[in-house]
Protein backbone atom coordinates (compact mmCIF):
# COMPACT_ATOMS: atom_id res chain seq x y z
CA UNK A 1 0.00 0.00 0.00
CA UNK A 2 1.36 3.66 -0.88
CA UNK A 3 -0.11 6.73 -0.72
CA UNK A 4 0.55 10.10 -2.10
CA UNK A 5 0.28 13.09 -0.36
CA UNK A 6 -1.12 16.45 -1.95
CA UNK A 7 0.69 18.57 -1.18
CA UNK A 8 2.54 21.97 -2.23
CA UNK A 9 6.04 21.03 -0.03
CA UNK A 10 7.96 24.79 -0.99
CA UNK A 11 4.43 26.60 0.05
CA UNK A 12 3.93 24.75 2.90
CA UNK A 13 7.40 25.26 4.61
CA UNK A 14 7.61 28.73 3.50
CA UNK A 15 3.44 29.89 5.01
CA UNK A 16 3.05 27.00 7.95
CA UNK A 17 5.86 25.28 9.13
CA UNK A 18 6.67 26.25 12.57
CA UNK A 19 4.47 29.38 12.13
CA UNK A 20 1.00 28.61 12.30
CA UNK A 21 -1.63 25.66 12.01
CA UNK A 22 -3.20 24.92 8.84
CA UNK A 23 -5.94 22.33 7.50
CA UNK A 24 -5.54 20.46 3.99
CA UNK A 25 -8.45 19.02 2.71
CA UNK A 26 -8.15 15.98 1.08
CA UNK A 27 -4.40 15.44 1.56
CA UNK A 28 -4.74 12.33 1.01
CA UNK A 29 -7.19 11.29 -1.59
CA UNK A 30 -9.53 8.33 -1.35
CA UNK A 31 -7.67 7.40 1.58
CA UNK A 32 -7.87 3.74 2.80
CA UNK A 33 -6.75 2.75 6.30
CA UNK A 34 -3.70 0.28 6.45
CA UNK A 35 -4.65 -0.61 9.81
CA UNK A 36 -8.15 -1.87 11.47
CA UNK A 37 -9.07 -1.26 15.16
CA UNK A 38 -9.00 -4.85 16.04
CA UNK A 39 -5.00 -4.67 14.60
CA UNK A 40 -4.27 -1.80 16.97
CA UNK A 41 -5.54 -3.13 19.87
CA UNK A 42 -3.58 -6.42 19.20
CA UNK A 43 -0.38 -4.66 19.12
CA UNK A 44 -1.15 -2.95 22.22
CA UNK A 45 -1.24 -5.81 24.10
CA UNK A 46 2.38 -6.75 22.87
CA UNK A 47 5.13 -6.19 25.28
CA UNK A 48 7.72 -4.42 23.31
CA UNK A 49 4.85 -1.98 22.25
CA UNK A 50 4.31 1.50 24.15
CA UNK A 51 0.76 2.17 24.29
CA UNK A 52 -2.41 4.01 26.63
CA UNK A 53 -6.04 4.02 27.03
CA UNK A 54 -7.28 7.37 28.29
CA UNK A 55 -10.85 8.08 29.27
CA UNK A 56 -12.89 10.30 30.77
CA UNK A 57 -15.40 9.32 33.10
CA UNK A 58 -17.57 10.97 36.04
CA UNK A 59 -14.24 10.59 38.69
CA UNK A 60 -12.45 12.38 35.97
CA UNK A 61 -9.36 11.65 33.79
CA UNK A 62 -7.87 8.08 33.82
CA UNK A 63 -5.00 6.76 32.10
CA UNK A 64 -3.89 3.19 31.68
CA UNK A 65 -0.79 2.00 30.33
CA UNK A 66 -0.61 -1.55 27.86
CA UNK A 67 0.36 -4.03 27.66
CA UNK A 68 -3.50 -4.77 27.91
CA UNK A 69 -4.93 -8.19 27.80
CA UNK A 70 -8.78 -7.29 26.97
CA UNK A 71 -10.92 -4.14 26.87
CA UNK A 72 -13.91 -5.69 27.89
CA UNK A 73 -15.02 -2.85 30.49
CA UNK A 74 -14.62 -0.28 27.93
CA UNK A 75 -17.87 1.94 27.39
CA UNK A 76 -19.08 3.25 24.07
CA UNK A 77 -17.95 6.47 24.60
CA UNK A 78 -15.32 8.76 26.13
CA UNK A 79 -11.92 7.21 25.47
CA UNK A 80 -9.27 6.55 23.64
CA UNK A 81 -6.54 4.09 22.71
CA UNK A 82 -3.34 5.56 21.40
CA UNK A 83 -0.26 2.77 19.71
CA UNK A 84 3.18 4.42 19.86
CA UNK A 85 5.70 3.81 16.94
CA UNK A 86 3.09 1.83 15.19
CA UNK A 87 6.01 2.11 12.12
CA UNK A 88 8.25 0.06 13.60
CA UNK A 89 5.67 -3.04 14.00
CA UNK A 90 2.87 -2.69 11.29
CA UNK A 91 4.48 -2.63 7.57
CA UNK A 92 1.44 -1.28 6.13
CA UNK A 93 0.90 1.54 8.31
CA UNK A 94 4.47 2.54 8.11
CA UNK A 95 4.09 3.55 4.71
CA UNK A 96 2.08 6.23 6.05
CA UNK A 97 5.80 7.95 7.03
CA UNK A 98 7.29 7.67 3.30
CA UNK A 99 5.36 11.00 2.09
CA UNK A 100 6.90 12.65 4.96
CA UNK A 101 10.69 11.76 4.09
CA UNK A 102 10.53 14.85 1.83
CA UNK A 103 11.00 16.79 4.93
CA UNK A 104 13.87 14.98 7.10
CA UNK A 105 14.40 12.01 8.20
CA UNK A 106 16.34 12.85 11.48
CA UNK A 107 13.44 14.90 12.15
CA UNK A 108 10.84 12.38 11.75
CA UNK A 109 9.46 10.30 15.17
CA UNK A 110 7.26 8.15 14.78
CA UNK A 111 3.57 7.30 13.77
CA UNK A 112 1.65 7.19 16.81
CA UNK A 113 -2.62 5.87 15.88
CA UNK A 114 -5.02 6.47 17.56
CA UNK A 115 -8.68 4.87 17.97
CA UNK A 116 -11.25 6.69 19.75
CA UNK A 117 -15.12 6.19 20.40
CA UNK A 118 -17.32 9.15 20.37
CA UNK A 119 -16.45 11.94 22.37
CA UNK A 120 -12.90 10.14 22.94
CA UNK A 121 -9.63 12.62 23.02
CA UNK A 122 -6.65 13.35 25.23
CA UNK A 123 -8.26 16.40 26.66
CA UNK A 124 -7.06 20.19 25.55
CA UNK A 125 -2.87 19.78 25.53
CA UNK A 126 0.19 21.79 23.39
CA UNK A 127 3.02 19.82 21.84
CA UNK A 128 6.49 20.98 22.03
CA UNK A 129 7.15 19.12 18.62
CA UNK A 130 5.48 20.01 14.65
CA UNK A 131 2.79 17.10 14.00
CA UNK A 132 0.60 15.96 11.07
CA UNK A 133 -2.42 14.35 12.04
CA UNK A 134 -4.51 11.97 9.41
CA UNK A 135 -7.64 11.67 9.88
CA UNK A 136 -8.43 7.84 8.82
CA UNK A 137 -11.97 5.92 9.59
CA UNK A 138 -14.94 8.11 11.21
CA UNK A 139 -15.02 12.12 11.74
CA UNK A 140 -13.21 13.88 14.49
CA UNK A 141 -13.50 17.59 15.28
CA UNK A 142 -10.37 19.30 15.95
CA UNK A 143 -9.96 22.93 18.19
CA UNK A 144 -6.54 24.46 17.48
CA UNK A 145 -5.72 27.67 19.35
CA UNK A 146 -2.88 30.13 18.78
CA UNK A 147 0.05 30.26 20.30
CA UNK A 148 -0.08 32.58 23.56
CA UNK A 149 1.49 31.96 26.71
CA UNK A 150 -1.43 29.69 28.14
CA UNK A 151 -1.75 27.71 31.70
CA UNK A 152 -1.17 24.22 32.03
CA UNK A 153 -2.02 21.49 34.95
CA UNK A 154 -2.47 17.55 35.44
CA UNK A 155 -6.13 16.29 35.84
CA UNK A 156 -4.07 13.24 35.83
CA UNK A 157 -0.50 12.25 36.79
CA UNK A 158 0.15 11.17 33.11
CA UNK A 159 -1.61 13.66 31.33
CA UNK A 160 -0.60 17.52 30.96
CA UNK A 161 -3.41 19.66 30.06
CA UNK A 162 -3.90 23.36 28.95
CA UNK A 163 -6.27 25.69 30.04
CA UNK A 164 -9.99 26.81 27.58
CA UNK A 165 -8.44 28.39 24.59
CA UNK A 166 -9.55 30.38 21.55
CA UNK A 167 -9.74 29.20 18.79
CA UNK A 168 -8.94 29.93 15.75
CA UNK A 169 -9.26 26.44 13.92
CA UNK A 170 -12.74 24.43 14.81
CA UNK A 171 -13.48 22.51 11.71
CA UNK A 172 -14.23 18.53 11.41
CA UNK A 173 -12.01 16.22 9.59
CA UNK A 174 -13.10 13.34 7.49
CA UNK A 175 -11.19 10.50 5.99
CA UNK A 176 -7.81 11.98 4.02
CA UNK A 177 -8.34 15.23 5.93
CA UNK A 178 -4.75 16.60 7.79
CA UNK A 179 -4.33 18.80 10.04
CA UNK A 180 -0.50 20.27 10.56
CA UNK A 181 0.24 21.77 14.07
CA UNK A 182 3.89 23.66 14.67
CA UNK A 183 4.81 23.43 18.62
CA UNK A 184 2.94 25.26 21.20
CA UNK A 185 0.12 25.86 19.81
CA UNK A 186 -3.24 23.97 21.92
CA UNK A 187 -5.62 21.84 20.18
CA UNK A 188 -7.97 19.07 21.39
CA UNK A 189 -9.44 17.04 19.48
CA UNK A 190 -12.67 14.68 19.90
CA UNK A 191 -14.09 11.67 17.87
CA UNK A 192 -17.70 12.07 16.94
CA UNK A 193 -17.88 8.94 15.90
CA UNK A 194 -15.59 5.58 15.89
CA UNK A 195 -12.44 7.07 14.44
CA UNK A 196 -9.12 6.07 13.45
CA UNK A 197 -5.80 8.68 13.54
CA UNK A 198 -2.35 9.21 12.19
CA UNK A 199 -0.34 11.29 13.95
CA UNK A 200 3.64 11.60 12.60
CA UNK A 201 5.40 13.50 14.75
CA UNK A 202 8.55 15.56 14.52
CA UNK A 203 11.67 15.19 17.01
CA UNK A 204 12.77 18.12 18.55
CA UNK A 205 15.46 17.92 21.03
CA UNK A 206 15.93 20.00 23.64
CA UNK A 207 19.10 21.54 24.61
CA UNK A 208 19.32 19.90 27.87
CA UNK A 209 19.11 16.07 25.92
CA UNK A 210 21.97 17.66 23.67
CA UNK A 211 24.22 18.22 26.75
CA UNK A 212 23.21 15.32 28.54
CA UNK A 213 23.65 13.01 25.75
CA UNK A 214 27.23 14.92 25.06
CA UNK A 215 28.03 14.64 28.64
CA UNK A 216 27.37 10.49 28.47
CA UNK A 217 29.51 10.22 25.42
CA UNK A 218 32.49 12.37 26.78
CA UNK A 219 32.38 10.24 29.93
CA UNK A 220 32.06 6.71 28.11
CA UNK A 221 34.79 8.31 25.55
CA UNK A 222 36.71 9.15 27.93
CA UNK A 223 37.39 12.70 26.37
CA UNK A 224 37.73 16.18 28.11
CA UNK A 225 40.93 15.19 30.67
CA UNK A 226 42.81 18.22 29.97
CA UNK A 227 42.77 19.77 33.10
CA UNK A 228 42.96 23.45 34.01
CA UNK A 229 46.08 25.45 33.99
CA UNK A 230 47.08 29.33 35.30
CA UNK A 231 50.75 29.78 34.89
CA UNK A 232 49.59 33.51 34.29
CA UNK A 233 47.78 33.16 37.49
CA UNK A 234 47.25 37.13 39.16
CA UNK A 235 46.52 38.15 42.32
CA UNK A 236 43.02 39.48 43.56
CA UNK A 237 41.59 41.69 45.76
CA UNK A 238 39.80 38.94 47.58
CA UNK A 239 40.49 35.45 48.04
CA UNK A 240 36.65 34.30 47.16
CA UNK A 241 36.51 36.33 43.86
CA UNK A 242 36.69 34.06 40.66
CA UNK A 243 37.80 36.47 37.80
CA UNK A 244 36.09 37.13 34.44
CA UNK A 245 39.17 35.60 32.67
CA UNK A 246 38.97 33.02 34.94
CA UNK A 247 35.22 31.70 34.17
CA UNK A 248 35.94 32.44 30.50
CA UNK A 249 38.53 29.93 30.14
CA UNK A 250 36.53 27.10 32.24
CA UNK A 251 33.86 27.62 29.66
CA UNK A 252 36.48 27.22 27.14
CA UNK A 253 36.98 23.92 28.33
CA UNK A 254 33.82 22.84 27.99
CA UNK A 255 32.75 24.79 24.22
CA UNK A 256 36.14 22.90 23.03
CA UNK A 257 34.69 19.56 23.37
CA UNK A 258 31.75 20.83 21.66
CA UNK A 259 33.62 22.24 18.51
CA UNK A 260 36.05 19.12 18.69
CA UNK A 261 36.31 16.38 16.05
CA UNK A 262 34.38 14.13 18.14
CA UNK A 263 31.52 16.12 18.02
CA UNK A 264 30.02 14.75 14.77
CA UNK A 265 30.70 11.00 15.54
CA UNK A 266 28.36 11.32 18.96
CA UNK A 267 25.68 13.17 17.17
CA UNK A 268 25.72 11.35 14.35
CA UNK A 269 24.98 8.06 17.06
CA UNK A 270 22.32 9.93 18.86
CA UNK A 271 19.53 10.94 16.07
CA UNK A 272 20.16 7.79 14.46
CA UNK A 273 19.00 6.29 18.09
CA UNK A 274 15.55 5.30 18.02
CA UNK A 275 13.33 6.60 21.35
CA UNK A 276 11.35 3.50 20.39
CA UNK A 277 11.67 -0.35 20.48
CA UNK A 278 12.39 -1.57 17.08
CA UNK A 279 11.02 -4.97 15.61
CA UNK A 280 14.29 -6.14 15.41
CA UNK A 281 14.42 -10.46 14.16
CA UNK A 282 17.94 -11.43 13.43
CA UNK A 283 17.30 -14.13 11.32
CA UNK A 284 17.88 -18.01 12.24
CA UNK A 285 19.72 -19.54 11.24
CA UNK A 286 22.27 -16.53 10.33
CA UNK A 287 23.08 -16.27 6.64
CA UNK A 288 25.50 -16.87 4.71
CA UNK A 289 27.70 -14.50 2.54
CA UNK A 290 26.78 -17.03 -0.27
CA UNK A 291 23.13 -17.39 0.61
CA UNK A 292 23.14 -12.99 0.19
CA UNK A 293 24.13 -13.33 -3.02
CA UNK A 294 22.38 -15.97 -4.26
CA UNK A 295 18.48 -14.24 -2.89
CA UNK A 296 20.33 -10.94 -4.91
CA UNK A 297 20.73 -13.00 -8.01
CA UNK A 298 17.41 -13.98 -7.88
CA UNK A 299 16.43 -10.54 -8.10
CA UNK A 300 14.83 -10.41 -3.86
CA UNK A 301 14.51 -7.29 -2.37
CA UNK A 302 15.59 -5.65 0.81
CA UNK A 303 13.57 -3.92 2.86
CA UNK A 304 14.68 -1.86 6.03
CA UNK A 305 13.32 -2.79 9.36
CA UNK A 306 10.07 -0.22 10.55
CA UNK A 307 11.72 3.11 12.53
CA UNK A 308 15.50 1.94 11.76
CA UNK A 309 17.04 5.17 11.36
CA UNK A 310 19.79 5.51 8.68
CA UNK A 311 21.59 8.89 8.64
CA UNK A 312 24.22 10.63 6.46
CA UNK A 313 26.68 13.55 8.61
CA UNK A 314 29.79 14.91 6.81
CA UNK A 315 31.40 11.96 5.50
CA UNK A 316 30.11 9.41 7.87
CA UNK A 317 26.74 7.25 7.74
CA UNK A 318 25.43 6.24 11.38
CA UNK A 319 22.73 3.02 11.48
CA UNK A 320 20.88 2.81 14.63
CA UNK A 321 23.25 4.81 17.02
CA UNK A 322 26.23 3.00 15.24
CA UNK A 323 29.17 4.56 13.49
CA UNK A 324 29.99 3.04 9.36
CA UNK A 325 32.62 5.02 8.00
CA UNK A 326 34.66 2.08 6.58
CA UNK A 327 32.60 1.09 3.58
CA UNK A 328 31.55 1.71 -0.50
CA UNK A 329 29.93 5.59 -0.71
CA UNK A 330 27.42 4.06 -3.13
CA UNK A 331 26.57 1.10 -0.83
CA UNK A 332 26.19 3.45 1.95
CA UNK A 333 23.90 6.11 0.49
CA UNK A 334 21.91 3.28 -0.84
CA UNK A 335 21.01 1.86 2.74
CA UNK A 336 20.26 5.83 3.58
CA UNK A 337 18.07 6.79 1.21
CA UNK A 338 15.85 3.22 0.40
CA UNK A 339 13.55 2.04 2.23
CA UNK A 340 13.33 -0.85 -0.23
CA UNK A 341 16.31 -1.85 -1.84
CA UNK A 342 16.23 -2.99 -5.36
CA UNK A 343 18.03 -6.41 -6.12
CA UNK A 344 19.43 -4.75 -9.44
CA UNK A 345 21.02 -2.20 -7.23
CA UNK A 346 22.78 -4.10 -4.50
CA UNK A 347 24.48 -6.91 -7.39
CA UNK A 348 26.96 -4.48 -8.79
CA UNK A 349 28.43 -3.35 -5.59
CA UNK A 350 28.50 -6.79 -3.53
CA UNK A 351 31.19 -7.60 -6.08
CA UNK A 352 33.13 -6.23 -3.52
CA UNK A 353 33.56 -8.78 -0.99
CA UNK A 354 33.87 -6.24 1.97
CA UNK A 355 30.64 -4.74 0.77
CA UNK A 356 29.37 -8.08 0.59
CA UNK A 357 30.34 -9.06 3.93
CA UNK A 358 28.99 -5.60 5.36
CA UNK A 359 26.08 -6.29 3.92
CA UNK A 360 26.23 -9.64 5.05
CA UNK A 361 26.10 -8.29 8.32
CA UNK A 362 23.39 -6.27 8.45
CA UNK A 363 20.86 -8.63 7.62
CA UNK A 364 22.21 -10.60 10.25
CA UNK A 365 21.71 -8.01 12.49
CA UNK A 366 17.88 -8.04 12.17
CA UNK A 367 18.30 -4.06 10.06
CA UNK A 368 16.77 -4.95 6.80
CA UNK A 369 15.47 -8.68 5.81
CA UNK A 370 14.42 -9.90 2.25
CA UNK A 371 11.13 -9.73 0.83
CA UNK A 372 8.86 -12.94 2.14
CA UNK A 373 10.60 -13.65 5.35
CA UNK A 374 7.81 -11.73 7.19
CA UNK A 375 5.21 -13.90 5.76
CA UNK A 376 7.29 -16.76 6.72
CA UNK A 377 7.81 -16.03 10.27
CA UNK A 378 4.14 -15.22 10.96
CA UNK A 379 3.37 -18.97 9.26
CA UNK A 380 5.85 -20.19 11.79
Amino acid sequence: MSFELAIDWPTFLTTYWQKKPVIIRQAFPDFQDPITPDELAGLAMENEVDSRLVSQTAAGWQVAHGPFSDFDQLTETHWSLLVQAVNHWHPAAAELMQPFRALSDWRMDDLMISFSVPEGGVGPHLDQYDVFIIQGAGRRRWRVGNNDVIAQHSPHPDLLQVAPFDAIIDEILEPGDLVYIPPGFPHEGYSLENSLNYSVGFRAPSGKELLSGFADYVLAQELGSRRYQDPALALRDSASEVLADEAEQLRGMMTELLRSAEFTPWLGEFLSQSRHELDIAPPQPAYQEDEVRQALDEGTPLYRVGGLKVLQLATQTFINGERFSDADPAFLRLLAQDLTIEAEALQPLIDDTTTLTQLTGLINAGYWHFAGEEEEEEET
